[in-house]
This record gives structure tokens, sequence and C-alpha cells, in this order.
């Protein structure tokens, strides 16, 4: 009888990935602060930096802090709506349903993490807000169903298409900013223009994003990644799940959505509750609202070039409202969405305040001539791709920082007379492994996923450990395929 008992499952052995990313995980959880400090931290570094590296009083770099200090926020306002309108889409009972379906296809542990990785890259180049939220949202729902899934994994992952492919895709700010000719100043317009050898400083899609150089990039960083990932993630006894770090997933979204509606067919208790479930006023926004977007983007030079944070924002919303159907349901998934926005009203104005100093002291400056000085036009394209990820780390946000840039980028180009299309894609490549340790635009997933940046960071530096020197040959090798000027 005895041979008839089951036998224990032998614990899978560690991947030499998988040590790799516990080390790091081990190293974050017991050095990395949370990401205000970061915020902290880069700020006097900065103001250090501006001191030692530029001729500007230290009075005026105070100055120039304390008002760059508010300038961002209207973005940080922005950034607030990516998350709550990110969430109340993915929330509404038809998509999540979708989002439900995705969970059902992993089953194991690393194919989970894996599977999430996959989506946020994939969903990142057609739109980063959509891959930030959405991800987000099928990891968690992944957790409530593949237990065995290590929970810090699968939030790290569906952050990986932020920190890989994003600028290389539709929502690029770098490659939306040189097609569209409001988006950049006259100055740099002619910088890029050099006379006439780039007509009117305007350098299309087909020569940035759309060049076979930068999808072939893209597919080998899903790839690589995605592989990375499959191999890293935590097995056996050595994942931890959501119940083991001691987080509350809370109800379904379609269960409580189902609850939702079954009090709503209990009968309202008087006027007021009977036009909040009512779907009159809300399809009257909507038909609003998409009356206004029709227009906007058939007036607009190309549609590409009129898609931004607020058209985004605007969107998502409206079918974000169609889909709820009532007002009580929209408000109940604002409500349930804005907890997670604590930390982007926090430390963007921080982050503000740093991109004040460095562009307008002229700190970025003096560091790029130094470093293009010293390159060749054979070693250019990886050194930008480098320098974009290091200025990242302090100010990540992609298109503020091309804007910063742009102007001695490429001309220094024109000067070692590379294709300037690529430049673009060399700076977005470097721009977006930034985001793999600057916890800056982690912060609205962490709040749904109840995490800090420590949890995620060993296992993203894993990933930027890999990346980075991958990324620095695919822009020297795949730069070497392409002719001046674009």
């Amino acid at each position: 009888m005895g041979d008839d008992k089951e036998r224990p499952v032998a614990e899978p052995e560690p991947t030499g990935l998988e040590r790799a990313a516990q080390a790091f995980t081990r190293m974050a959880e017991k050095y990395v602060p949370d990401a205000f400090v970061f915020a902290l931290i880069g700020t006097f570094l900065v103001v250090v930096a501006a001191l030692l590296g530029t001729d500007v009083p230290a009075a005026k770099v105070v100055e120039l802090w304390g008002k760059g200090f508010w300038e961002l926020l209207p973005f940080t306002l922005q950034m607030v709506l990516v998350v709550v309108t990110g969430y109340v889409l993915a929330t509404a009972p038809a998509v999540y349903r979708g989002i439900a379906w995705l969970a059902k296809i992993p089953k194991s542990a690393h194919g989970a993490v894996a599977f999430v990785a996959f989506f946020s890259m994939a969903s990142s180049w057609l739109n980063w807000g959509f891959s930030l939220m959405f991800s987000a949202m099928l990891a968690r729902e992944i957790a409530r169903r593949v237990t065995s899934a290590d929970y810090r994994s699968l939030a790290a992952s569906s952050f990986l298409g932020l920190g890989s492919v994003w600028a290389q895709g539709l929502s690029g700010s770098a490659a939306l900013q040189m097609t569209s000719p409001t988006a950049m100043t006259p100055a740099i317009r002619e910088i890029v223009a050099q006379g006439d050898i780039v007509p009117g400083g305007i350098i299309p899609l087909s020569d940035t994003i759309f060049l076979w150089q930068s999808l072939a990039s893209v597919v080998i960083e899903v790839v690589l990644v995605t592989a990375l990932v499959w191999f890293a993630a935590p097995r056996g006894s050595r994942a931890r799940s959501a119940a083991d770090l001691g987080i509350d997933l809370g109800t379904s979204p379609i269960e409580t959505a189902s609850l939702a509606e079954k009090e709503e067919t209990s009968g309202a208790s008087g006027w007021g509750e009977a036009i909040e479930r009512s779907r009159v006023l809300s399809y009257g926004f909507v038909a609003l609202s998409l009356t206004y977007l029709v227009v906007y983007f058939r007036s607009a030079p190309t549609i590409l070039g009129a898609v931004n944070l607020d058209t985004v924002n605007l969107t998502f919303l409206t079918a974000g409202v169609l889909l709820h159907g009532t007002p009580a349901r929209l408000m109940r998934a604002v409500r349930d969405a804005t907890p997670a926005t604590w930390g982007i009203i926090l430390q963007f104005p921080f982050y503000a305040g740093i991109a004040s100093i460095i562009s307008k002291t002229k700190l970025s400056a003096s560091i790029a001539h130094a470093f293009t000085s010293i390159s060749t036009p054979a070693t250019y394209p990886a050194l930008i791709a480098a320098y974009s990820a290091a200025l990242g780390v302090f100010v990540p946000s992609g298109g503020s920082k091309w804007v910063i840039e742009a102007p001695y980028v490429m001309q220094a180009a024109h000067d070692h007379k590379v294709h300037l299309g690529w430049m673009v894609a060399c700076y977005d490549l470097g721009e977006a492994v930034a985001n793999l340790v600057q916890p800056f635009w982690m912060l609205p997933v962490l709040g749904l996923f109840k995490l800090k940046a420590r949890d995620v960071m060993g296992f993203t530096f894993l990933v930027f450990i890999v990346l980075t020197p991958v990324v620095l040959v695919l822009v020297t090798v795949l730069g070497g395929t392409l002719s001046y000027p674009r």
C-alpha cells in the first residue's frame, strides 16, 4: 500500500538567470529605497553637477529649480489620468472579459511571467499608455489564476514594454515630434534641415520607427526579453504569490460589475440615484466627445501627429464611459483607480525641478558636447544611446528630454554624416532601457500592485544588464547599413 502513496514533486532546480534575478531582488530589497528617495537624491545630484559643471551662480540654480518645480503640473495631471482612464477602460466588463480570457492562456509559473512580458512589449509598440494599464490588469488577473507564479515578477513583466520597445512604436515621443511641424521650435528645425538637406527639418515616420532596422530591433528585443524572463522567473517554493506577500487582490472587476448590476436592478431610492443609474447622460457625453475627436483628427495634418496624451486620455475616458454605461459605475471605477496615483502626484514636481536645472543651465549640452567630441561616425549611435539612457535616469520623460537633446544630437549627426532618422531611433532605444532602473514610470502600476520599487527592481535590473549591451550592438551594426542624411 505504501507504494501507492503520492510521491512529493521534486523542487525544480533554479536556472542561472533565476539565481541572478533572485540575487538582484535580494539586493534591491535590502538597498533600494522607495522611488521618492530617488527623486530626492536625483535633485541634489543635479544641483551639485550644475554648480560644479556650469558657470551659473548658486542662487540662480536654486531659482531655476524653484521655478521649474511646478512646470509639469499639466503633465502630472495627464499622467494621473493615464492611470485613471486606463483603469476605467480595463475594468469595464466587456474589456475585462478579454483580459480574463487572455489570463487563462498561461499555465506554468514561468510561462505566466513570460506571457505578461510578451503582451506588455507587443502592446507598448501600439501605445505605451494602453500597455501600462492593460498589462498591469492582465498580470493581476493571472496572479489570481496562476497562484504558483511569482507576484513580483508578474508586476515587473507588466512594465517591460516601457523598458524596451515603446519608444520605437506608434506612440514614441521623439519620432512623433520629428514628423509634426509644430512639435519643435523653428531653431531646432533649422538645425535638422541644414539648408535643403532635410526639407523643413521634418523626418517622417518612414525614416524612424518604420525603418526595417527599427522594426528588426523591436523583434529582437521582444524575443530576447521574453526568453530572458522565461528562464529568470522564480519556480517552485522560491516564487512568492500575492498571498505570500500579504497582498489582497480583492474581487475581480467582473464580480464587482456583477454586484453593481444587481444593486442597480434593485431599484433607486430617489430621483438623484435614478439619474446616477441612467445611461442618458453617459451617452450624451460619449456623443459630444466623439464629435470633438472626429473633428480634431480630421483637421490635423497627420493622424499620427495628432496623437498625444490629451487625445489618448479623452479616447480612453470616452470608451470607458460608454462601456461602463452609467455614471454610478464610472464613478466607482474612478474611485478604485485613484489610490494608485499618489506617487505620481508627490514625485513629478521633483522631476520637473531636475529637468529645469538640466535644460536651463546648459548642463545637458556640456555633457553631450564632451561625448560627441570623442566619437566617430561608427561609434556615435552607440554613444548617443548610452548617453540617452544615462540622462534618462535623471530626466525620465522621452518627449521633453528630446527637446533638450535634439539640437546637439542632430547637429552632431550632420557633422558625422550619419542617418538622422536612425539617430532618433538610437535616442529612443537608449531612452527606453533607462526606465528599467528608474522607478519614475513604474509608479502608475506599482500602486495597483500594492508593491514598492524595491520589490520589482531586482528583476528589471537583470533585464537592463542583459538588454543594454544588445541595444548598443544593434544601434552600431544596424546603423552601418544606413546612409546620410535620412
